[in-house]
């Protein structure tokens, strides 16, 4: 009544305590909740395993690990895989330009590269 007629309301002594004591119960059960659902995970993840053994399935991880590999391994020698890098000291010499004819006539016996140098 005291209330309503814009008085202090009444305080009960306890009222922090049970608070307190109901936020640690509440704490208490999730923390029984999340072990009880790790425990139920864990227990399912052994069944997937040996079910995967005894098939001989791959984890989703594992396969996408192979497929990505299988890709790399496959565009070594492809035209479209992205270029490395130059290590350093590659090209960093001056050597002389060669041209195709130059390289030709050096494999030439020597009649033939003598008609061409003419």
């Amino acid at each position: 009544m005291g209330k309503m007629l814009g008085g202090e309301e009444e305080k009960d002594p306890d009222a922090e305590k049970k608070e307190e004591e109901r936020q640690e119960a509440l704490r208490q059960q999730e923390e029984e909740r999340k072990a009880k659902y790790a425990r139920m995970e864990a227990e399912r993840e052994s069944m997937r395993q040996g079910i995967r053994d005894k098939y001989g399935i791959k984890k989703k991880e594992e396969r996408e690990a192979e497929a990505q590999a299988a890709m790399e391994q496959a565009s070594e020698g492809s035209l479209t895989r992205p270029k490395k890098a130059v290590p350093a000291g590659c090209g960093d010499e001056e050597e002389e330009d060669e041209t195709i004819m130059d390289t030709v006539m050096k494999y030439l016996p020597g009649p033939l590269a003598d008609i061409f140098n003419k």
